[in-house]
């Protein structure tokens, strides 16, 4: 039950925050943000803000700066829309998402690319020794 309650207080607490950047804010230094997720805390006391920047490093440490800053009225924007008795403190956290899938997309290139030399190591390969290496049972001559 408290699960429930928790994720649709992540949800609103989502949309709510991606329509007040969308709406804009008044920091030149916000960036292409996107809001990725939003994790409550048990006690719905405290709400982790994951996000992504567009851009490179520069514009990704100048738009978590600016969200910082922002955090006061991105604060009074949810208590107002989520109308519950205590609104939650807002941590902003970037997310590595980006990051991490351009490693994984790295990894299996290097992992195709290993794929193909194995197999053109194979196509040209010959056997050590018979190509039927197991021991057979011997038929035994009867005469």
């Amino acid at each position: 039950m408290a699960g429930e309650r928790q994720a649709r207080l992540a949800d609103r607490i989502k949309v709510l925050i991606a329509e007040r950047l969308e709406k804009g804010l008044r920091d030149p230094r916000l960036g292409f943000v996107t809001i990725t997720d939003v994790k409550v805390t048990g006690d719905l006391q405290h709400a982790s803000v994951f996000y992504t920047v567009l851009g490179d490093e520069e514009a990704r440490l100048a738009s978590g700066e600016a969200l910082r800053r922002a955090t006061g009225l991105l604060r009074s924007e949810v208590g107002r829309g989520l109308g519950v008795r205590l609104t939650p403190t807002l941590e902003f956290i970037p997310d590595a998402l980006p990051e991490n899938a351009g490693h994984i997309e790295d990894l299996l290139r290097q992992a195709r690319e290993r794929d193909a030399e194995v197999a053109g190591l194979a196509s040209s390969a010959s056997y050590a020794g018979e190509a039927d290496p197991y021991i057979k049972p011997r038929e035994d001559d009867e005469d």
